[in-house]
């Protein structure tokens, strides 16, 4: 690792995920969004640059490019498999793991979850609602998912959450290509133990780490590019002093991101 930021309750790493998460304990949930790899059908589709796989002419050139994303299907399941077993061991026992993955990668994630060793629990899917685009004479892949599992057996308690998420993910401003929006991101917490030490080895711009200083959550988390990181920093520093203000009751945390939009359709 070439750099380490405490800012409050939040640690952050710029460095490799795979020579950070050995450093790291005692974490009580992981919320991560790695880099997918795919976007397309082909080898040669993933190795492009990242603003042509994920972006709209319109779009392309707002936010940089980002690292880690030109893996084929059989090197992301075992680097999957590798920092997810990382993770479980600097885990406590019962700790939930969520890892948003698209269709196309779907079947690998939900293999390295359990290549990892956690106990593997479902698919939470997100609907992003307006950021799909339209195909004709095709679905629309509106979705993204959270593979999510837990760290041994899990207890019967707590809240009961939400199976779906919908919400647009240009409801914020956006700092990333691939960015998740930090309600989101926070709504996801929700079944975080009071407390908990909320761990994401992907931060990218640090949503997960600003939702979780929202909440009053402790955060430990690992970006490689330096320009992310940078951005990672402001934006969890920036949330921390706001945090008095936007902590929510258990509650409302529940409800509101769900409710957010309607379901619609009939």
């Amino acid at each position: 690792m070439s750099r380490v930021e405490h800012i409050g309750a939040a640690t952050l790493y710029l460095g490799d995920a795979l020579r950070v998460i050995p450093e790291w304990r005692d974490v009580g949930m992981v919320l991560t969004d790695p880099p997918y790899s795919s976007g397309g059908a082909f080898r040669g589709d993933r190795i492009v640059a990242t603003s042509l796989k994920y972006q709209s002419r319109e779009q392309r050139g707002n936010f940089t490019e980002f690292s880690g994303d030109n893996r084929d299907q059989r090197s992301f399941t075992l680097w999957s498999a590798l920092w997810l077993g990382m993770l479980r061991e600097a885990s406590l026992p019962g700790t939930i793991c969520g890892v948003f993955t698209d269709w196309r990668q779907l079947p690998a994630t939900t293999d390295a979850i359990q290549g990892g060793g956690w106990v593997w629990r479902g698919i939470v899917p997100w609907d992003k609602t307006e950021r799909a685009r339209p195909q004709k004479g095709r679905y629309r892949a509106q979705c993204e998912y959270l593979v999510w599992g837990s760290n041994g057996p899990l207890a019967n308690d707590g809240p009961c959450a939400p199976g779906v998420f919908r919400m647009s993910a240009l409801s914020e401003e956006r700092h990333h290509i691939a960015a998740k929006p930090v309600d989101l991101m926070g709504a996801l917490m929700q079944l975080a133990p009071k407390g908990a030490l909320i761990a994401d080895p992907f931060m990218g711009s640090g949503s997960t780490g600003a939702a979780a200083a929202r909440l009053g959550l402790p955060f430990v988390g690992c970006e490689m590019d330096s320009g992310h990181f940078d951005t990672a920093c402001r934006r969890i520093e920036a949330a921390q002093k706001q945090a008095d203000l936007l902590v929510a009751p258990p509650q409302r945390a529940i409800a509101d991101p769900y409710l957010m939009l309607p379901m619609g359709g009939k």
